[in-house]
Parts: structure tokens; C-alpha cells; sequence
């Protein structure tokens, strides 16, 4: 490196934005990701006895693949060299990999090759590198946000570890904000700047797990915002908004704010109107709301005010929290709204709230014993203990049906499910009615066996 170089690498760190200013520069300092960077886990381990083999990182953006990447590099006794897939050539491959061979001869040091954004690489550049992974000259070390296994060669994958890296969370963040705004050697703490709490905890939810966004917006404001009376700079969560160019919704998730915007989507979806139930779903969206907490919600709502009106409710529900739990933002806004829908516009009942209630209420105050017909007969010695005995198996009368005591004797005759007369629960209720009555067709009377099965 000759004296210009040195310089132009000097004005470049000095000139960086904040978030590769404030890249850590060893394993303590990452925040986040403790599922692969706990001190017990595999790649800690590995960096740390300076073991690598090739590994894959793929996560999102802003969430700390090149900064791992970067950590190695202070870490390893290895010769690093980095390239960037959306730029590098067969020809910087090439010089790469030559450099790479005579590191390892003349110096017995092996190299590894930081590849950023390795899905840009086309399948021949990609099948360059393998024999140079594969016989050891190279240490390949891949970030990709695509999912490698669609967009990285199988031999590739075959030879590397992947690491998924998750979406930061909202405290991870704030601890980079607070660091950035405080940090007076690499952050913004010489223009002595403060973020009150209501902007900390708005960038930190707005900026979606991305340490990037959030770095960025908050150098905007620092370096944007004129001083105050009192000669600091106030980050406030109007400054915030505009530097992250999101309108600030009102929406403290520990404030009533939370609870009526919440209360308003339940009472929208179980009073059918589809249209402000998705309203008040997407302003939760938009204000940062966990989305698991919005998929319980509707799987409540569609067993609690649909129930069996529209059995498939409570189905298009879970399957929706499963399938966001898979997906995650931004399409998982398009499967929870799918969910909202269906649940707002199904049929409505509440009978199966009625029928627990009024069930643990009996179970409170009532001592009751099982009916001796309906006890365990399938141990050794229970007939002559009158267990099971006098039992009629359903299956052996016409429509499956037999009429006999199932509830306990202490309140026999009492009624705990009452099938309402929306959707599915109508038929609920004629079905019943044509049991009890025996006005099947062609049936004979309920009660009338077919055949007799052993008890």
C-alpha cells in the first residue's frame, strides 16, 4: 500500500456513513444474533479458535452478515479478501485465487474470500470457485438475503455451513441507537445529541430489525437538526419520523392507544365488517405491531364469535398464524388480511363460549360422578364392579344414534351447547332435532338396535 492509498483508505473511514463507522470490530461487540453467536454456539466457537470452514450467512438486510464477516477478518490469522458479487469478474476471481496459492506456499497461510451479495453470482462463476473451496486454497465466506438453496450451487451448499441470521430485535436496535447517539469516538456523541425515549422505541420499531435503517436515520437527524436553547441537538420522534420518512402512528403498544386500536379490530371482525376490521389491521401493520400477536387475536375471534357457524374459520385462522410465522413481513400482511376477511365475514355464534361458561360454572358448584354405564370397562375385573355395564355403542342404532344418560345424574337434563341459527350451526341444530325426534327417513325409531356389540 503506497502513501495514497493509505490516505484514500484513512478519508474513507473517517467519511463512512455511521453504520460502517459503528461496525463492531470483535465478536463482544455484535449485538444480536445469540442464536449463532452465543458463546456456546458453533460459530463463536468457531471464530474464536480461528476454525473456520466455508459458511454461508443469509438473513436480511442491516442484519450483521457483512459485520461478521468483517469480525473474522480482525480475528483470523488467515489472509482476508472481500468481493462484491454485484461487480467482481472472472478476472478478480482469477487474481484472487492466484494470490491465494501463493499465500499458502510461500507462507503456509490460507485465504478466505468474503463473497457479499454471492447470489448475484452466475452458476459459472460459481463453479470457478468450487475446486478452489474444495481442495482447501480458498475459505469461502457468502452473504446472500436470498435463500441459498434456491440461488447458490448445490456443490457450494454441500461444502459450507449456512447461517441464518433473524431479523434484529426491537431492544438489539435500541442498544445500536443508543450506542450511535452516545459514541463520541465513532458514533455521533461530539454533537452532543439526545433521542428521547418515545423516538428511541419509534425508530426502533419502524426500522424493522434493520441496523442499517435505523443508523442512518439517526445520522440524518444529527446531522439535520439545528440545537436547541440548551445547545444540544433533540432527536424527537417527529425528527425520527422524518429521517425514517414514516408517518408516526399513535400506537403505544403499552398505552390505550394498543388496547383501542386492538379492542376496535376484534369488535370489527366479530361485528362482520370486513372492511374496518382490515383497517385496523393494517394500522397495527404499519406501527410496528408483532404479527403473532395479531394471529392470535383472529384465531380467538374465530373460535369465540364464529365457532361452528363457519367451522373453517378457526382453520383459515391457524393456518394463517402458521404461515406467517413462515413467510414473515411484507407478505405476511397479505395472509393475515386474508384471515381478517374470512373471520369478519363468516356467520357469527358465540354458543360455544355460552356452553364452557355455563359448563365450568356447573363443574364449580356441582359434585357429580360419571354414570356407571359410561365408565371404564377395559380393565380386568370392571364387570363385576357394574363398570360399563348396560352401555349402548351408538354405532349399532340407526344414524349412529341411540338415546341414553350421558351427563352425570346430578344434573341430567341440563343444556350447555344451544347451536344458534347462523350458518353451519343451524344444521348443527336441525340435525339434532331429527335424532331426537326419530324422523330420519326410512329410520326406524331412535333406540331400535341393529345388531348388539359385546360391552
Amino acid at each position: 500500500m503506497d502513501l495514497f492509498d493509505y490516505m484514500r483508505e484513512n478519508t474513507l473511514e473517517q467519511e463512512a456513513p455511521l453504520a460502517s463507522r459503528l461496525r463492531p470490530r470483535t465478536l463482544d461487540e455484535i449485538v444480536g444474533q445469540k442464536h449463532i453467536l452465543g458463546k456456546d454456539k458453533l460459530l463463536y466457537r468457531a471464530i474464536r479458535a480461528d476454525k473456520l470452514s466455508s459458511l454461508i450467512f443469509y438473513g436480511p438486510p442491516g442484519t450483521g452478515k457483512t459485520t461478521i464477516a468483517k469480525v473474522i477478518a480482525n480475528t483470523t490469522r488467515a489472509c482476508f479478501t472481500q468481493l462484491n458479487a454485484t461487480v467482481a469478474g472472472k478476472k478478480d476471481m482469477e487474481a484472487v485465487v492466484a494470490q491465494a496459492k501463493d499465500n499458502l506456499g510461500m507462507y503456509g497461510r490460507k485465504t478466505i474470500l468474503f463473497v457479499d451479495e454471492i447470489h448475484r453470482f452466475n452458476k459459472g462463476q460459481q463453479d470457478y470457485l468450487l475446486p478452489f473451496v474444495e481442495d482447501g486454497t480458498l475459505i469461502l465466506i457468502g452473504a446472500t438475503t436470498e435463500n441459498p438453496y434456491f440461488e447458490v450451487n448445490g456443490a457450494l451448499i454441500s461444502r459450507s455451513v449456512i447461517f441464518e441470521l433473524k431479523a434484529l430485535e426491537k431492544e438489539d436496535i435500541k442498544e445500536l441507537i443508543s450506542r450511535a447517539v452516545c459514541d463520541t469516538e465513532r458514533g455521533m456523541g461530539a454533537y452532543g445529541a439526545e433521542i428521547t425515549e418515545e423516538a428511541l422505541d419509534f425508530l426502533a420499531d419502524v426500522s424493522g430489525g434493520d441496523a442499517r435503517l435505523a443508523l442512518n436515520a439517526v445520522e440524518l437527524g444529527v446531522l439535520t437538526t439545528e440545537k436547541g436553547t440548551d445547545g444540544k441537538i433533540h432527536l424527537t420522534v417527529d425528527v425520527m419520523s422524518e429521517c425514517i420518512q414514516r408517518r408516526v402512528v399513535r400506537y403505544d403498544k403499552a398505552g390505550d392507544s394498543h388496547y383501542d386500536t386492538i379492542s376496535a379490530f376484534i369488535k370489527s371482525m366479530r361485528g362482520s365488517d370486513p372492511d374496518a376490521a382490515v383497517y385496523y389491521l393494517a394500522k397495527m401493520i404499519y406501527a410496528g405491531e408483532d404479527e403473532r400477536f395479531i394471529a392470535r387475536r383472529i384465531m380467538i375471534c374465530a373460535s369465540e364469535d364464529v365457532g361452528n357457524a363457519d367451522p373453517m374459520a378457526l382453520t383459515v385462522a391457524v393456518s394463517a398464524a402458521q404461515a406467517v410465522e413462515r413467510i414473515g413481513f411484507p407478505e405476511a400482511q397479505i395472509i393475515l388480511a386474508q384471515a381478517v376477511a374470512y373471520v369478519a365475514s363468516a356467520p357469527k355464534s358465540n354458543s360455544a363460549v355460552n356452553a364452557i361458561a355455563k359448563a365450568m360454572e356447573c363443574v364449580k358448584s356441582q359434585r357429580t360422578s360419571v354414570p356407571p354405564h359410561l365408565q371404564d370397562a377395559h380393565y380386568k375385573g370392571a364387570g363385576k364392579l357394574g363398570r360399563g355395564t348396560g352401555y349402548k355403542y351408538a354405532h349399532d342404532y340407526p344414524n349412529h344414534y341411540v338415546e341414553q344418560q350421558y351427563l352425570p345424574s346430578e344434573i341430567e337434563g341440563e343444556t350447555f351447547y344451544e347451536p344458534s341459527d347462523n350458518g353451519y350451526e343451524r344444521q348443527i341444530r336441525e340435525h339434532f332435532q331429527r335424532l331426537k325426534r326419530g324422523l330420519a327417513t326410512g329410520s326406524p325409531a331412535p333406540g331400535t338396535p341393529r345388531q348388539r356389540s359385546p360391552q
